[in-house]
């Protein structure tokens, strides 16, 4: 019984498998190989960061979200990738209650990668200062830093300020 099954199951597909061994189409021949073309690659996003707790009140008296989102896109719209740090009261601030790096990325229409609340109890200015130095990138910020000078001298000439003036953001030379 189980030979007759076999047999009638090979019969089956040899049946199937001769049915596409037909004539086949001829295909056209493909098209010659060229040697690559060397492309230019866009050029690497320059990173730089954002001290998102100070760039949040440039713009009047009380801190906003707009502030920073258009911060943000103008430094996005000069080609650089803008990491933006937050001390744990920035959401207090901004929202009335705690918000982690994930909730503020979503507010800045950015990747979370790119976005980070320092801790409560941690100085975000030190991890700023320190980013900054080790990745030698500029911070967008009105902080003079004076606090810090003394361990992070190089700061000073990494600063990038700003502002709102008549409702229309100005940024000192990016480069």
């Amino acid at each position: 019984m189980i030979y007759a099954f076999f047999a009638l199951l090979f019969l089956v597909l040899g049946l199937l498998l001769w049915r596409d061994h037909g004539p086949r189409p001829k295909l056209p021949k493909p098209a010659p190989v060229s040697p690559k073309r060397h492309r230019r690659k866009a050029p690497p996003r320059r990173e730089i960061l954002v001290d998102g707790s100070n760039v949040m009140w440039w713009d009047g008296d009380t801190p906003k979200l707009e502030t920073l989102v258009t911060v943000v896109s103008r430094l996005k719209a000069e080609g650089f990738t803008p990491g933006v740090i937050f001390d744990a009261s920035a959401g207090h601030r901004l929202f009335g209650r705690y918000r982690d790096d994930a909730y503020m990325a979503a507010a800045l229409g950015l990747p979370a990668e790119q976005v980070l609340v320092v801790p409560k109890g941690e100085v975000a200015d030190r991890f700023l200062l320190m980013t900054a130095r080790d990745r030698k990138l500029r911070v967008v910020t009105n902080d003079r830093y004076r606090d810090w000078l003394e361990e992070f001298p190089e700061a000073k000439g990494r600063l990038v300020q700003g502002g709102f003036q008549g409702g229309i953001l100005w940024l000192d030379p990016l480069i």
